[in-house]
This record gives structure tokens, sequence and C-alpha cells, in this order.
């Protein structure tokens, strides 16, 4: 007897619907073709085991199964409530007229319970598209599939509950989640606050630049100065994600499998800060099997890189391409994936080996050949991409002592919204623009012209600080972010000098 079964498979953050077609007849054999990993493979070990623990049996026949598309490669141990009900159909055991009417994926336990899978979401998004009626998945899932409207999606807990189902023995009541009410829910209040950081008033006023526009930013300071402290708290004044930056969002994370059990959508923007061993696959994504590495799980969020020079070079050159095409793309032989990686890029480092800038009082600083040798290790086009370069100072003892707090984490928020506003109805036609940062540069010509003054002033600083290209462009893109949070139609000369402020700390500056 010949059955038709549907899992799903992810590559990329999409989602592909497979085929699972068993044929028992006369013989003896098990043959599971079709590309299967060998945790595909193994499979038939633990069906066998969770089938008798619940009563059931593989049966000793011919079992012939094939998982369609054959030339695409099945990952993973979430095809065993697939296979396993394929084989309890096929074999008569069970009747399950409505069998192909539903997506079931999940990994079976000895036991015949249900283990969580990754891609819940993205499976989920497939299944709607492709006209299911329901999707069956285990009960730790069910909250992340359920963000899908029009489509059942029922979480259970064992293979007897899915059994008992399409025998008609068990009614499931389908989850429902209203997303708006869940996104709401989710959006947490940040742990660090702006407040608890004594002065750098300067560079509280970069961040809220920074968070205002999406602009990437490294800090440049000696040890102690704050600078991860500072990082810590961009995203405590980012603007809320939209709920189509969440859906994004969660269906990178649900291909990695990093949603929490019977946790639906997120609605806290990433904040992923990797040591700097990290390698460039684990860094831009990659492997046999291509998954999301860390700068498409910041996507919508943050990527605190620290102490950057003592990232291998290797790792912070693949981030090039990625931070102006806000995406990233992994070629294989057999296919080719691409994920979203459109971060803030938030990086500290010290200005030299010792830690310190030459002619600081009481530290021991490094020689002008160290220094450089130091500052080499981070390419100048990397840092190019980089629009606002800030020197961070210790605070003072007068200062750390003193009671008084400065602007809240809340109140630095309602700027940025209201700047973020402003960018939001400025790029309305434009589907992948949405913040200044954004801005390609045909967009810069339209929304960012000078007056005579301030072009003269910008040609003046592009020329004694031998400034490249793509710098002139960061520097009016920042500067529109200053005149948005001024509520200014135009760039004014205020705000070009101040954005020319944060591209003037040059490496040369650093070594006198």
């Amino acid at each position: 007897m010949l059955v038709k079964v549907y899992g799903s498979a992810v590559f990329g953050v999409d989602a592909t619907t497979i085929t699972v077609e068993v044929n028992i007849d006369k013989g003896i054999g098990y043959h599971l073709v079709g590309l299967p990993d060998n945790a595909v493979k193994e499979s038939n070990y633990r069906i066998a085991a969770a089938l008798q623990n619940n009563g059931y049996k593989i049966p000793g026949k011919k079992i012939t199964i094939n998982m369609a598309p054959a030339d695409l490669r099945k990952e993973g141990s979430a095809y065993d409530l697939t296979l396993a009900m394929g084989i309890l159909k096929a074999s008569s055991q069970i009747k399950a007229d409505t069998l192909s009417d539903y997506l079931i994926m999940g990994e079976l336990s000895l036991d015949g319970g249900l283990q969580p899978i990754k891609g819940a979401l993205p499976i989920a998004i497939q299944a709607r598209n492709e006209g299911f009626k329901g999707f069956i998945l285990p009960k730790q899932n069910e909250k992340e599939a359920a963000i899908v409207g029009d489509l059942e999606v029922y979480g259970v807990e064992t293979i007897k509950q899915v059994i008992d189902f399409f025998e008609g023995n068990l009614t499931l009541q389908p989850t429902i989640v209203d997303t708006r009410k869940e996104f709401q829910k989710n959006i947490e209040h940040p742990e660090f606050d702006f407040s608890e950081v004594k002065g750098q008033e300067s560079i509280k006023r970069c961040m809220e630049i920074a968070a205002a526009g999406g602009h990437n930013i490294i800090l440049i300071g000696p040890p102690g100065s704050g600078k991860t402290m500072l990082a810590k708290r961009l995203p405590s004044i980012l603007p809320p994600m939209t709920l189509h930056e969440a859906l994004e969002t969660t269906k990178i994370h649900s291909v990695v499998g990093r949603i929490k059990a019977n946790a639906g959508l997120m609605g806290q923007r990433p904040f992923r800060a990797p040591h700097h061993t990290i390698s460039d696959v684990a860094l831009v994504g990659g492997g046999g099997y291509p998954q999301p590495g860390e700068i498409s799980l910041s996507h919508n969020g943050v990527l605190f890189l620290d102490e950057l020079p003592e990232f291998k070079r290797t790792v912070l050159e693949v981030m090039r391409q990625p931070l102006e095409d806000r995406e990233v793309t992994i070629s294989r032989a057999r296919f080719t994936v691409t994920y979203p990686s459109s971060f803030m890029l938030v990086a500290s480092m010290n200005p030299s080996p010792s830690g310190y800038f030459n002619g600081t009082e009481g530290h021991v600083t490094s020689s002008p050949q160290e220094m450089q040798r130091y500052l080499s290790k981070v390419s100048g086009p990397l840092l190019d991409r980089i629009d606002i370069h800030i020197e961070v100072q210790p605070v003072p003892f007068e200062r750390l002592s003193e009671k008084k707090t400065g602007a809240s984490s809340n109140t630095i928020r309602k700027r940025v919204i209201a700047a973020r506003k402003l960018q939001t109805e400025r790029f309305e036609k434009y589907k992948k623009v949405h913040y200044n940062a954004q801005m390609t540069v045909k967009q810069i010509r339209i929304y960012c012209e000078l007056d005579i003054m301030s072009k003269e002033h910008l040609k003046l600083a592009m020329e004694r600080l031998n400034l490249s290209a793509r710098a002139y462009d960061r520097i009016l893109k920042v500067a529109r972010t200053i005149a948005d949070l001024d509520a200014s139609e135009n760039i004014s000369f205020d705000h070009i000098s101040e954005a020319i402020q944060y591209r003037s700390h040059d490496r040369e500056g650093w070594l006198r």
C-alpha cells in the first residue's frame, strides 16, 4: 500500500514541503531514500521503539520510503513523526483518512514522546501558503507556529495523541495566538539604563544619534572608561520593533532553534556579543549545511564586538559585504541561501596595546610602531564602513561620586522614536529603506542636500582629513539623522559640523 505524508525542510529562512512516500510490499527490508542524512537514517530505531511502547509495530515486510524532492538533502530528526505516521497508515494499523491534509513534524523519544524541532515558524508559513488544513508539531513549538494565521496548529506531547486524533478518538484544540497582543506583551523593559552611566554626556549623544539613524559606531578609549557599559545600554534606547521586524527576527532565531520553549513572537531587539575567538563561519554563517551566523542573529538588533583588534583579521574582513548589502549569501555546490543581516555594529577598542593614548599621564604607553601594528589589525575599509568614530575618556572621580543622574533611557528613547518616525514617513515609498543608515547613494542625493556654506565646510574637511567617497556619504547620513533629532527639514551648518567631528578621529590622530 502506498501512502503520502507531508513534512518540511528549512533552507535559509524559508521552508520547502517534503513529500514522504511510504510503500509497503511483500518481502523484507527497510529502504529510506531521498538524500537523508545520518539523523534521518537512524530514525527507524527511534520509530520502532516508540511504536512498540505504544502498542504498534513496524511491519515485517519490505518498506520503501522516498523523501521527495529526492535531490534535496534532508537533515535532522524532525521527520520521525512524519515517517512513523506514514508507516502506520501504509501498514493499515490506523485509518487516518485525513493524514494528507496536515503537515506533520516532530522528533520521537523511545517512549513516544515528542521533542521540539527547529524552524517551526517558517514551516508554518509555508504550510499556510500551500493550503494545508493544519500543522501538527511538538507542544513546545505550538506558540511559535501559531503566530501564523489561517492555519490550524496542534501542539501534541506524544505520538499516541496524534494517532488518536486521526482515528477520531481524541479532539485536539488548535492553538490560537493573538499576534499583535503577543507582540505587545513581549516588548520587555531593558535591564540596563543610561541613567546609571555617570558623565560621558558627549558619548551618550553619539549613542542617541546612532540609535536614531541605525548607524554603526566605534568607541575608542582606555580600559575602564565605560565603553562596554555604554554599548550594553544601546538596546534600551532603540525604538520598539515593528510587527514585521519581529516576525523577521523570530523566523531567523526559529531556524537555529533559539526560540524558548512555549515562547511566541520575539519582542526585544537582539543584542549579540560574540567572543573575539569566534570563527568567520560562526560570525557570518555557513557550514556544510549553512546556518545563520551572529550577524544574522543580530538582524534588526545590535552586534557588539568588544576589543575589535583582538578578532582575527579574516573574521572582520568577511563583514565588509554584509555591512553594505545588509544580507549575506552563502553558496554551496547544490544550492545558495541568503540570510538577512541588517544590524547595528557597535565596536569598542583600546587605542594601543598598552590600552592608553600617547601622552596619558601615569600610564605606560606604547611606541608609535607598536600602536601602528595594533591599529593595523583593523583594516581601513572596515573602519570606513563605520559611520561614527568617538573617543571615550575616563570619567573623573568628581563625576563618578556625584549623586546626580543623567537622562534615563526612556527619555532618550522618546527622542529616538520621534526621529525614526520622521524617517519612516520620509522613506515610506521605499521597500528596503526604513531609516537613514539604509539610504542608497540616490536617496542621499535627494534627502541630504546642503547649502553653500555647509558644502564648503564639508569640502574642506574632506581635503584635510583625506576622507574617502564612502566617508562622504556616511557624513551626510549622520548629518541627516542629527537634523531629524532637531526636527529640522534641512541639514544646517551645525548639523554637518557635528557629523564631521564623528569622522575626524583617524589613526594618525591616535599616534600623536
